[in-house]
């Protein structure tokens, strides 16, 4: 196969049994010399899942690419256009990374507030 062309599904796990979220995607994948090209974009054009796939990329670019025969490949993504379209490279990393993910505090939330 020199070409697939087709929809798959990208899925962001937080650990081994919760897939924290899923999706759709159109992508492209090309064989090259050494290896692959991908290029895809969001099925959905709706806002709320553009956020939403933006929020995870910023957590971790690391995805599973799972195709409809549910074989899967470990990938980087790589957003362009507002996180509507992205390219993709092949994970090779280990298997599990720490994430560290900063909120920033609303201003009206200081230092004497104190959860109960």
């Amino acid at each position: 196969m020199d070409r697939f062309d087709g929809r798959c599904w990208l899925d962001w796990w937080a650990n081994s049994s919760t897939l924290l979220g899923s999706v759709e995607v159109a992508i492209v994948i090309a064989a090259v010399t050494g290896g692959w090209e991908a290029d895809g974009r969001l099925v959905s054009e709706s806002d709320e899942d553009r956020e939403a796939f933006a929020f995870l990329c910023e957590l971790d670019p690391v995805f599973t690419l799972r195709f409809e025969d549910e074989s899967v490949v470990a990938v980087t993504v790589h957003p362009t256009d507002g996180h509507r379209c992205f390219s993709l490279t092949e994970y090779t990393g280990p298997r599990q990374r720490s994430v560290v993910n900063r909120m920033a505090l609303p201003d009206w939330l200081d230092s004497s507030f104190t959860a109960r």
